[in-house]
Formats: C-alpha cells, structure tokens, sequence
C-alpha cells in the first residue's frame, strides 16, 4: 500500500481540489499563483507528489481525483489503527476514549454504525 500521509500544505492543496472537482492544470496554477503564492513548477511538484501516492492525476490537462476525499480519510485511518494499534480497532477507541468521554449521542451512533457494518 502506498504511504498516504500529507503534510500541511499537501492536505490544504488536496482539499482545494476535492472541493472543484476536476480541473485544468492551466487553471490549477492559476489558483494556486493565487491562494498560495506559487509558480507553476511549484503546483506541479505538489501535484506530482499526490500523483505518485495515487490520489490525484493529471491526464491530458486535467486533474482529478482517483480518490475521493472520503476514500482517502478511509484509507489513512485505517493507516492509522495498523500503524499505532497493530491493526486493533477495539484498542483504538479503548485510547481514543481513555481521555474523553462519550455522550449518549456518539454512543448510539457507534452502536448504529457497527451494526451497519457486521
């Protein structure tokens, strides 16, 4: 599996593209002159990087996703709960709620969920 994780400049660049949708590279740097303040060897190098971990591609002038924004947070929780809990979804939520507590509310939707998932 490729390795996921994006910084905090990657992850804004990202996001900015899973909100247009596909876009023209010409368009792309464009915007990112713009928001970021960036040249054009800049946007490329970035979108280069998100390319070569399968998230994005540029083909034939336009740049889309090859994971959705929900697909790619899917993926690197999943990173996550391997890296952190060998796999251990149970020992997960057993850190995640050592320090704070859940209300009723998240309660029933992790039972809801779960339910939905067997």
């Amino acid at each position: 599996m490729k390795e996921l994780e994006l910084g905090p400049i990657q992850t804004e660049f990202a996001e900015m593209l899973w909100d247009m949708g596909p876009v023209g590279s010409g368009e792309l740097v464009k915007l990112c002159g713009e928001k970021f303040g960036w040249k054009k060897s800049t946007t490329y190098t970035v979108l280069k990087t998100l390319e070569k971990k399968g998230i994005f591609k540029n083909e034939n002038g336009t740049v889309k996703p090859i994971l959705s924004r929900e697909e790619y947070y899917a993926e690197r929780s999943g990173q996550a709960v391997e890296d952190l809990f060998q796999g251990s979804l149970p020992a997960f939520v057993a850190a995640f709620v050592s320090k704070q507590k859940l209300s009723d509310q998240e309660v029933e939707e992790l039972i809801q969920i779960i339910r939905e998932n067997r």
